[in-house]
């Protein structure tokens, strides 16, 4: 149903990295999560009066927060396509995380709630009513959100939203809570055990821990978290293709400033003895070309390195070389020397990984004793970097 309605009101409907393409598919997935969630809230509500049972009213209104969830949702998606202005230079598409937290929160209340109605229930049980009506109804759910988690989950992948994927994981959560309602009602039924309360219980934590997990999947890109390494390797390979002159990349940056709001920054190794503007116009190409690609703010950074120096080349292995020896995770890059009466500047960048076994200044007062080892002449001055 999903992609039929999106091919009818979605222009451009597959080209998910276009803005308005994800606002429309945000917009469409909102609004039928809300009609859908509201029929199963009237059924669930129904089926909970005629039997009396408090699991089964629980998840109706568990479903009612789902409509809210979905109504956030929607806003949140309105609000993160508005474009940039002077006091959100890169757009406003953070608004969808934070929808997707909300989502999350109003999933963890609305657990508690349920787990404080759930206990009152176990420790007051009142009989439960056994309705055909209500088991239909709680199958009929089982099917509606078993849909919901699909779609949800797809378009969620398809649009890259962490939101819509937040919502996919609460609608799996609700079939599994409402396919343990059904569960113990067909039990308590068939084997006359009083578990109203405790299935009602037992819903409360499925709920409260899928929106624990939930929360846990927005949070990360709040924070800044590590990038797709597939990703890293997609924007480096992109940029080597402008070889000559680009002959390196290193010290790559994406930041996440909502889906399809990237900035991308890396510096890219260039012959010193090239010719300067037409490397400035090589770097340039690049540029567009992940403007093009990632949809992203590119800025590239040219650093002059010496191709053909003997000495240089050299000397930049040995370090490469004693460097790996410490751990093969090592690299250097930025590599120069400058030579002098007394002594030679080795002048380079260290790379290390997040975590590493040695501090920082152990690691370099380690290399610079190996390097020294080699010739009592050389210094190395290190810049640490690091990368996951």
């Amino acid at each position: 149903m999903i992609a039929l309605l999106a091919k009818r009101f979605i222009r451009n409907y597959d080209s998910p990295s276009e803005p308005s393409v994800r606002r429309g598919y945000g917009t469409l997935c909102g609004v039928v999560g809300i009609c859908l969630n509201l029929l199963l809230v009237i059924g669930k509500l129904i089926a909970g009066a005629v039997s009396g049972s408090i699991a089964i009213t629980a998840d109706g209104l568990n479903n009612l927060s789902d409509a809210g969830s979905s109504a956030v949702t929607l806003a949140g998606f309105y609000l993160a396509s508005k474009k940039a202005d002077a006091d959100h230079p890169f757009g406003h598409g953070r608004i969808e995380y934070l929808s997707g937290l909300a989502v999350a929160a109003a999933v963890v209340v609305t657990g508690f709630e349920l787990a404080r109605d759930s206990i009152a229930k176990i420790l007051h049980p009142q009989p439960v009513e056994f309705s055909v009506l209500s088991v239909c109804i709680l199958a009929a759910a089982i099917l509606v959100k078993l849909y919901m988690a699909l779609y949800n989950r797809r378009i969620g992948a398809y649009i890259d939203s962490s939101a819509m994927k937040a919502t996919a994981v609460d609608s799996l959560s609700d079939v599994g809570a409402t396919s343990a309602v059904l569960g113990c009602t067909l039990l308590g039924h068939y084997a006359d055990l009083s578990i109203d309360g405790w299935c009602g219980a037992l819903v409360a934590c499925l709920i409260m821990w899928a929106g624990v997990k939930a929360a846990k999947d927005t949070i990360g890109p709040l924070l800044g978290e590590k990038t797709d390494p597939e990703l890293c390797r997609e924007i480096e390979q992109t940029v080597l293709g402008f070889h000559p002159p680009v002959i390196g990349v290193h010290d790559l940056i994406v930041n996440d400033y909502g889906p399809g709001r990237r900035v991308v920054s890396l510096h890219a190794e260039v012959p010193s003895n090239g010719n300067l503007l037409e490397m400035h116009d090589a770097i340039d190409l690049a540029e567009s070309a992940l403007r093009q690609r990632f949809h992203c703010i590119a800025v590239i950074h040219m650093d002059p390195v010496e191709c053909d120096n003997v000495q240089v080349t050299a000397m930049h292995s040995r370090v490469a070389e004693l460097a790996a020896q410490i751990d093969p995770c090592i690299t250097i890059h930025d590599f120069r020397m400058v030579t002098g009466t007394t002594h030679t500047n080795l002048i380079f960048d260290l790379v290390l990984p997040f975590g590493f076994r040695l501090s920082d200044d152990d690691t370099v007062r380690l290399l610079r004793q190996r390097i020294a080892e080699d010739d009592a002449s050389l210094f190395a001055v290190v810049t640490v970097d690091h990368k996951s």
